[in-house]
C-alpha cells in the first residue's frame, strides 16, 4: 500500500544543477553563493540583512545572543511549538516561560501575553524576549505583541520557520516590522529546504553583524574590530567565543533555487488547504483551521482537531492506512527536561487541550489529488468509527 508522508521535499532538475555547479566549483564553504542566497531572502522579505546558518535552532541561539541574552534574564514563548523556540534561550543560561495559547490559532494568545506582562511587572520579573511562533505558517498578532514589547520593554524574535512565503498586514513575514529579528527553517518538509538549514533575518547592522561573527567561531577580519593592528594579509582574531553554525555552499546553492519557486510552493499548498477545508466543511465534528483576517498563511502545515476521546483511535487508524499524520506539537513543558525545570501538566491548559486532539494531515506540493481522498476518506472513517 501507497504511504503517504506529512510532509515531503520537492526537488527539481534546476536544484540539482545548482548544488552540481557548486560541487564543481572552488568553493564548497564559505564561497559566493551563501550570501547571493541570503540576498534572496532578504530582498523577498523586503529586509535590510539576512544570516544563513546550518539550522533554525542555530538561528534562534545567535538570535538570541544578539539581543544579549544571558544568565539572569527570561525568554518566554508558546508551548505549541519545537523544543528549539525555547531551547534557545537556555543555551544563553536565560531561563524560560510559557504563554498559553490563542484557541482559534492556536498561537501565542496576546490576551495571556497581556496578563502574564501585568503579573511578571509587579513581580520584577518580565521577559527581555518574546518569541512568538507562527504555527503553521499563520502569522501571530504581532502588531499587538510590538505594541507590547513598547510597553513592558522587551525584544522580539519571529519564529517564523514554518512561515516563509506567509505575509501578515499585506507584508512578507520577515520584513521585521514588529520584531528586532525573524529567523527561518529549511528543513526539507518545511516550505523551502536547503536539506539542513536556517537564516535570520533583520533590519539591525548590529544584530546582523554580530549573528555572522558569532556564526564562525567569534572570528573577525575587521581591522575596526581588532584589539591591535594586523600582523598581515592573513591575521584575524576571535573576539568572542562563537560558533560553527556556517552554511556551506551546497545548501545555499539548493535553497537559492528552491527561492524561484517559493510563491508556487505556496500556492499548491494553498490549494491542497482549499480541497480539505471544503471536504470538512459539511463534517464539522472535525475542527478545520481557522485563518485570521490579517495573515496569510503559507500552510506548512494542516491541523485538523478531533473529539479527544477519539483522538488515539483516528491516529492510529490513519497510520495503519499508511498515512503519515503527525502531530504538532506536545506541549514543551511536558517533556522530562522541562518537568525537571519545575513545569507540570495543567500550566497551560488551551495548549493542553490542543494536544489532545490535534492531527496534522499531510499537505506538500506534490500531493495528488487522488491522495488528499485517501486523507480524508480515512479521517472521516476514524472519526466516523
Amino acid at each position: 500500500m501507497e504511504h503517504i508522508p506529512y510532509g515531503r521535499q520537492s526537488i527539481s532538475a534546476a536544484d540539482i544543477n545548482a548544488v552540481c555547479d557548486v560541487l564543481k566549483s572552488d568553493f564548497l564553504t564559505q564561497g559566493p553563493v551563501v550570501p547571493r542566497f541570503e540576498q534572496a531572502v532578504a530582498d523577498y522579505c523586503g529586509v535590510a540583512h539576512g544570516v544563513a546558518v546550518n539550522s533554525s535552532t542555530s538561528a534562534l541561539h545567535l538570535a538570541c545572543l544578539a539581543l544579549e541574552v544571558g544568565p539572569g534574564d527570561i525568554v518566554w514563548t508558546t508551548p505549541i511549538t519545537f523544543v528549539a523556540s525555547s531551547n534557545c534561550a537556555l543555551y544563553c543560561g536565560a531561563e524560560v516561560d510559557f504563554v498559553d495559547i490563542d484557541p482559534q490559532t492556536y498561537n501565542l494568545s496576546v490576551e495571556r501575553l497581556t496578563e502574564k506582562l501585568v503579573a511578571a511587572e509587579q513581580q520584577g520579573k518580565l521577559p527581555k524576549v518574546v518569541i512568538p511562533v507562527h504555527l503553521c505558517g499563520q502569522p501571530c498578532d504581532m502588531a499587538a505583541i510590538h505594541a507590547l514589547s513598547q510597553q513592558y520593554g522587551f525584544h522580539i524574535i519571529e519564529d517564523a520557520s514554518h512561515a516563509i512565503g506567509s505575509r501578515y498586514q499585506g507584508k512578507p513575514v520577515g520584513s521585521c516590522q514588529f520584531s528586532d529579528i525573524t529567523v527561518f527553517s529549511f528543513h526539507p518538509v518545511k516550505i523551502i529546504t536547503t536539506g539542513e538549514g536556517g537564516m535570520s533575518v533583520t533590519n539591525s547592522a548590529v544584530y546582523a553583524e554580530k549573528m555572522r561573527r558569532l556564526r564562525s567561531h567569534g572570528i573577525t577580519r575587521e581591522v575596526g574590530e581588532m584589539t591591535e593592528p594586523p600582523h598581515g594579509p592573513w591575521y584575524y582574531q576571535q573576539i568572542e567565543l562563537g560558533f560553527n553554525y556556517r552554511m556551506t555552499e551546497i545548501q545555499a546553492a539548493l535553497g537559492l533555487s528552491q527561492m524561484h519557486l517559493l510563491d508556487t510552493f505556496v500556492s499548491e499548498r494553498q490549494i491542497i488547504a482549499s480541497r480539505y477545508d471544503e471536504a470538512l466543511a459539511t463534517f464539522p465534528i472535525i475542527k478545520r483551521p481557522w485563518q485570521h483576517a490579517d495573515s496569510f498563511s503559507a500552510r506548512h502545515l494542516y491541523v485538523v482537531r478531533v473529539p479527544a476521546a477519539q483522538h488515539n483511535l483516528v491516529f492510529a487508524r490513519m497510520r495503519e492506512r499508511h498515512i503519515g499524520v503527525n502531530l504538532h506539537y506536545i506541549p514543551v513543558y511536558l517533556q522530562p527536561y522541562y518537568k525537571d525545570l519545575g513545569f507540570s501538566s495543567g500550566y497551560c491548559p488551551i495548549a493542553e487541550s490542543y494536544y489532545a486532539e490535534a492531527i496534522s494531515l499531510p499537505i506538500f506540493p506534490t500531493l495528488l489529488e487522488s491522495q488528499q481522498v485517501t486523507v480524508l476518506s480515512a479521517l472521516m472513517e476514524g472519526v466516523a468509527a
